[in-house]
């Protein structure tokens, strides 16, 4: 009887599930389809297919939209940003959770608060440091800024995933007279690449996404990233829908592709310590 009476609850927690995965995916789809169109097949309706697909729709917005320059400058942007960031909150994150040191506390209060600054509140001050560090239209504007707003959330969720390591196999280190580079290069850096995969996941997705950082501090268009790009292009191709989502869809595809690779490193690194 218990067994069966779970099974009306299963089926609707089921049915909810996929009604909320279809509201998700609905606008992607919807996104994908109005990129394949023409002006014609748009004015027809959004669920309306085309008569076949206008995949010329793409080469008009990567040609026309720069979208070779700005794609390879969010790569250059990424990949030292996700970097730097996962091996700077590494090193950082194993000193809170394990070391000792004078105001430990404060430091780690002074993070966690860094985390709730908007980047509107200091920008101006920074676009102004960097032009008097003549950083302006450099990789470096878009670099270095990113990587000090990531380390804060870097450190707090590398450490807080360290404290859920299992004690007993530090502790064995520790009485084997093991030292600290030695522990963190053997034993804990193999046990946190499943959250190192979702936090660079998840700085990944910030920094391909970051608008703010790179509209005030670059106006050249051959440092503009992505999400820069698309608003010019946007303001060019107001009219022509198809190649407007084209170029959307060409901003938003590494990041499903991403998350589509990884997500099993994500989904394992967000639920390493549910069992400890």
């Amino acid at each position: 009887m218990g067994r069966s009476s779970n099974i009306p609850a299963a089926l609707f927690l089921r049915i909810v599930l996929w009604l909320l995965a279809f509201v998700t995916i609905t606008p992607f789809l919807l996104l994908l389809l109005t990129s394949i169109k023409s002006k014609a097949d748009v004015l027809k309706g959004a669920f309306a297919l085309p008569a076949y697909p206008h995949f010329e729709n793409y080469v008009d917005a990567w040609n026309a939209g720069h979208f070779n320059i700005y794609f390879w400058n969010s790569i250059v942007v990424v990949i030292p940003v996700v970097a730097v960031s996962v091996f700077l909150g590494l090193l950082t994150g194993f000193a809170f959770a394990y070391l000792s040191f004078p105001l430990r506390r404060t430091l780690f209060a002074i993070l966690t608060l860094g985390m709730m600054v908007p980047a509107e509140a200091f920008i101006i001050p920074l676009y102004y440091e960097m032009r008097y560090l003549g950083l302006i239209n450099t990789y470096a504007a878009l670099i270095i800024p990113q990587i000090a707003m990531s380390i804060p959330f870097s450190t707090i969720f590398l450490a807080s995933a360290m404290q859920q390591l299992p004690e007993e196999v530090l502790e064995a280190a520790v009485l084997d007279g093991a030292g600290r580079f030695y522990i963190l290069r053997k034993i804990v850096i193999p046990l946190m690449i499943p959250a190192m995969s979702t936090l660079a996941l998840f700085l990944f997705i910030w920094t391909w996404n970051e608008f703010l950082i790179p509209f005030i501090l670059v106006n050249d268009d051959a440092y503009r990233t992505l999400p820069l790009g698309m608003l010019f292009f946007q303001g060019r191709y107001t009219v022509n829908t198809p190649v407007l989502t084209a170029g959307a869809v060409i901003v938003i595809f590494p990041l499903i592709l991403t998350y589509l690779v990884f997500q099993r490193r994500f989904i394992a690194g967000l639920t390493a310590g549910a069992t400890k």
